[in-house]
């Protein structure tokens, strides 16, 4: 068992996936589980994935199901409190998506991520004033606009505590595009090379003339220090997320992510390739923005 150090998110799936072993060593279907507790079995897949939080009542009614011992049923009463305790990004539930919620709470838990990204440099990694400029796209009102670039740096907080280990596969492209003012991306591009020096960071560039290869769009792959707990791939979209867990779903995109490594420039180039795009952009004319 854990303990709640570990965030309610993580916690959650923890005890989902207790409940999911328990189910499925029983012999007792998704939709006898769900009869139990007058719900879906849909509401049963996101219990057992860790994606809703559960009442301790339907904890309660699953282990009086599944046969549990008095032991066992005291340690996962306690997990399913623990879990449903709101965590430190509670406060912006209001401006955040239930989708994005869920994969704050991972990021929270995680002990590494690794990342491809085509668009922009990582949330993980940017500047104040580059996520601005990024947030700024999506037409958010300013007052929440200016919460979402907070949230974005205290997000960052256990990656600067060198608590959170980053492997980054970035397209040139990403680095070359000027999502902000000349200013704004030199001073990100400068963080870039600063952070390359942590020994929590890996960065590699995928060069222009790289060929193709089989990740149709940007992905983080999350690894957590519970052994339990399986890695995690988020794959974001315009309006919504996937959270593939599947072991097999897992190892496409983990070999995806190896091809990508292969084909970026290796980590001891990176700083060499943000030097040399600092100094073509300070050679250019001045900033008109």
């Amino acid at each position: 068992m854990s303990d709640s150090s570990e965030g309610p998110t993580v916690l959650r799936i923890l005890l989902g996936s207790h409940l999911r072993r328990l189910r499925e060593s029983r012999g007792i279907t998704a939709r006898q589980a769900a009869s139990k507790i007058r719900a879906s079995e849909s509401k049963i897949s996101r219990i057992e994935l860790g994606r809703n939080a559960i009442r301790e009542i339907d904890v309660l009614d699953l282990l009086t199901l599944y046969g549990v011992d008095l032991r066992e049923r005291e340690q996962l009463l306690n997990l399913a409190e623990q879990s449903n305790k709101p965590g430190w990004w509670h406060r912006y539930n209001d401006i955040l998506p239930d989708w994005f919620q869920a994969y704050v709470g991972m990021e929270e838990a995680a002990r590494s991520i690794r990342v491809y990204e085509a668009q922009f440099v990582p949330g993980l990694l940017q500047t104040e004033e580059y996520a601005a400029a990024v947030i700024s796209l999506g037409d958010f009102p300013v007052d929440q606009a200016d919460r979402l670039v907070v949230l974005r740096k205290e997000r960052q907080r256990r990656f600067r505590d060198d608590r959170l280990k980053l492997w980054i596969v970035l397209d040139e492209a990403a680095l070359r595009r000027p999502v902000a003012g000349r200013k704004a991306q030199l001073e990100q591009l400068a963080y870039l090379r600063e952070a390359c020096q942590s020994p929590t960071l890996t960065l590699q560039v995928i060069p222009y003339g790289a060929g193709g290869h089989a990740a149709p769009t940007g992905f983080s792959i999350l690894r957590f220090a519970e052994r339990d707990l399986p890695d995690v791939v988020y794959v974001e979209n315009l309006t919504s997320a996937l959270y593939l867990d599947k072991q097999a779903d897992v190892d496409r995109y983990l070999l995806a992510m190896e091809r990508l490594s292969i084909v970026a420039h290796e980590p001891n180039e990176t700083t060499g390739i943000l030097d040399e795009i600092i100094r073509q952009l300070e050679s250019e004319g001045p900033d008109d923005r």
